[in-house]
C-alpha cells in the first residue's frame, strides 16, 4: 500500500471526491463551495469535475440551504453541507434542532436523514467571540446527532467517508488552523470507524483525553512532563458522540489518573459528560480526583494575548497534570 503526503484539506477533498464517484446521490452544498473552490479550498476542483448539479453554491442563507439539504436527505439523496463556520449554523438552528436530528424519531422510522454537516469549529486566529464557538456540547445535548472531530489528515479522510455513508445525521467538526497540517496517508481507500477513539501516545502514569486541535497542546504538555520522569498516555476521541468510554476506561485502569481537555467551555461541556461517565464506569480505578482544562468562562477576546490565555494551552495543561501527581 503506497503512501501520499497530504494536508487535512486535501484529505477531506479526496474523501468528498471518492464518495461522489462511489455514489451519485452524494452532493456538496454551501456558500462558495463551487466557483470559489471553498472558503478554505477544501472543495477545490470539485465543481469543474462534477458540475453544478453535484456542487451547489448557495446564497448567504444557512437556514434555507440547510433545510433544502435535510429535505433532500429525507427523499433519498446524501447531501454534504459545508458551513463556512459552525458559528453560522446557529442561523439554521430551527432546521438542525427541530428537523434534522428528530425526523427519524418523529416519522416513526419512515425517514432517515443521511446528511453530513461540516465546517470549521472553535477558535481561529483573532476572530473574536462571535466566530469562536465550540458547538459540540450545544448540539451534543440533543439525541439524534453523531459528532465527529478529527485531529489529523488520516482520520479526517477516513471519518468523512464513513460519515457520508452513515444513514443518520453527522456533525463533522473541523478546525481552520489545522487545514494545512500534513501527514502520510494511504493511497488506497480506507475507512475509519465512527465511535472509536485511538491511543496516540502510550503511557503509564496518567491519561489525557482530548480531541481536535487541543491534542497538539496535550502532546506538548506530555513531553514537558516526561522531562521529570512522568509517562503520559494520550487518547484522541475522534468521535465526540458517542464517546468511546471503553477505551478511556481501559487506559485509566492502567494509569489511575486522568486529565480531560477540551477547547469548549467548562460548564455543561464535553469534559463534564466524559468525567461523569468515568465516575460511573471506573471510579474505583482512580487514585486521585479527575482534572480538566477547558476554555475560560468568558466570551472569546479579540486580543491575541488574551485569546491564547483563554483556550487551553500547554502551560495550563502541564499545570493540571502536575496537580494529578501532587
Amino acid at each position: 500500500m503506497g503512501l501520499q503526503t497530504v494536508e487535512i484539506r486535501e484529505a477531506l477533498r479526496q474523501a468528498l471526491d471518492e464518495e461522489m464517484a462511489r455514489d451519485e446521490r452524494v452532493f456538496l452544498i454551501g456558500e462558495e463551495v463551487g466557483e470559489y473552490n471553498g472558503a478554505y479550498k477544501v472543495s477545490k476542483g470539485l465543481l469543474d469535475k462534477w458540475g453544478p448539479m453535484r456542487v451547489l453554491d448557495t446564497p448567504i442563507s444557512e437556514n434555507g440551504f440547510t433545510g433544502l439539504a435535510i429535505g433532500a436527505a429525507m427523499t433519498g439523496l446524501r447531501p454534504v453541507v459545508e458551513y463556512m463556520s459552525w458559528n453560522f449554523s446557529f442561523v439554521a438552528a430551527d432546521q438542525l434542532i427541530s428537523n434534522a436530528c428528530k425526523m427519524h424519531y418523529m416519522s416513526g422510522g419512515r425517514f432517515n436523514v443521511p446528511i453530513v454537516l461540516r465546517g470549521c469549529n472553535g477558535s481561529a486566529a483573532q476572530v473574536s467571540c462571535q466566530h469562536s464557538h465550540c458547538v459540540e456540547a450545544i448540539y451534543g445535548n440533543l439525541p439524534g446527532w453523531v459528532i465527529v472531530s478529527p485531529s489529523n489528515a488520516y482520520d479526517a479522510k477516513g471519518l468523512l467517508k464513513a460519515a457520508i455513508r452513515f444513514n443518520n445525521p453527522v456533525l463533522f467538526l473541523e478546525n481552520e488552523l489545522d487545514y494545512g497540517d500534513k501527514m502520510d496517508i494511504p493511497q488506497d481507500e480506507y475507512i475509519v470507524e465512527i465511535g472509536k477513539g485511538k491511543v496516540i501516545k502510550e503511557g503509564r502514569d496518567a491519561t489525557i483525553v482530548s480531541y481536535s486541535r487541543m491534542l497538539k497542546s496535550c502532546v506538548a504538555a506530555a513531553r514537558e512532563m516526561e522531562k521529570n520522569g512522568y509517562s503520559i498516555e494520550i487518547i484522541d476521541l475522534r468521535t465526540v458522540k458517542p464517546v468511546d468510554i471503553a477505551l478511556i476506561a481501559a487506559s485509566i485502569r492502567k494509569t489511575h489518573r486522568c486529565l480531560l481537555v477540551e477547547e469548549g467551555h467548562r460548564f455543561a461541556g464535553i469534559c463534564a459528560e466524559i468525567g461523569f461517565q468515568i465516575m460511573e464506569h471506573c471510579f474505583d480505578d482512580l487514585d486521585v480526583p479527575l482534572e480538566r482544562v477547558c476554555q475560560r468562562e468568558t466570551p472569546m477576546p479579540y486580543s491575541k494575548v488574551l485569546e491564547q490565555e483563554t483556550i487551553p494551552n500547554p502551560e495550563r495543561i502541564t499545570a493540571a497534570l502536575k496537580r494529578l501527581f501532587n
